[in-house]
C-alpha cells in the first residue's frame, strides 16, 4: 500500500510541473525599432529643445511661477494676500497649459499628533485646491495630498524651521 501512495504521489507532482510548463509562442513578436543598424546600439533619446526646459514641464513651471509653495500660519489654512499673489500665478500658468495635471501637497510643522497634521495638511492642500478651482482650473487635474509632518523641508525645532514646514507645495505631473 505504501508503495502505491508514493507511485502516485509521485505521478500526481510529475503531472502537475508538466502543466506548469510554459510553451514557446508560434510568432515572436517584432523587434524594437530604432534607426541604428544591427548590432549597434541605438543613440539615447534626445529633448527636442535642447537643454532647455520643455514647455509645460514640472521645472517650466517652477521656473515661470512666483513660486510652487504657499506658506501658512500656525494652525491656519487660510490663503492670505500673499498665497493669493502666489496661487494667481500658478491659476496663470495652468491656465496656459490645460492638459497639464498637478498635486497639491499639505504640510505641517513637527508639533502636534500624526492624526492632527494629516488633517491639517489635507486642509492646506484643499484650500490651495480650491482657490485654484475659483480661478478657473479644472477641478479634474488637480489632486490633494496631505503628508502632515512626514516631510519637513527645514529641519530644527525652532520657529523659523516651524514656518517653512507648514505649507502647500504644488507639483505639476509630467
Amino acid at each position: 500500500m505504501m508503495k502505491l501512495s508514493t507511485t502516485l504521489l509521485a505521478a500526481t507532482a510529475l503531472i502537475a510541473v508538466a502543466g506548469c510548463s510554459k510553451k514557446r509562442p508560434e510568432t515572436l513578436p517584432p523587434a524594437p525599432m530604432t534607426d541604428a543598424a544591427p548590432g549597434q546600439v541605438a543613440p539615447p533619446a534626445t529633448n527636442p529643445y535642447g537643454d532647455a526646459v520643455v514647455p509645460g514641464s514640472d521645472a517650466d513651471f517652477r521656473r515661470s511661477v512666483t513660486s510652487n509653495t504657499v506658506n501658512f500660519d500656525v494652525d491656519m489654512y487660510d490663503i492670505d494676500p500673499q498665497a493669493r499673489s502666489i496661487l494667481d500665478s500658478q491659476a496663470a500658468w495652468l491656465t496656459k497649459f490645460p492638459n497639464v495635471r498637478a498635486t497639491i501637497e499639505g504640510h505641517c510643522d513637527e508639533r502636534g499628533t500624526r492624526e492632527y497634521n494629516l488633517a491639517l495638511g489635507d486642509r492646506r492642500a484643499n484650500a490651495a485646491k480650491n482657490y485654484l478651482v475659483a480661478r478657473g482650473v479644472s477641478p479634474a487635474r488637480l489632486t490633494t495630498i496631505s503628508y502632515g509632518k512626514e516631510r519637513p523641508i527645514a529641519m530644527g525645532s525652532d520657529e523659523a524651521a516651524y514656518a517653512q514646514n507648514r505649507r502647500a507645495v504644488t507639483v505639476v505631473l509630467n
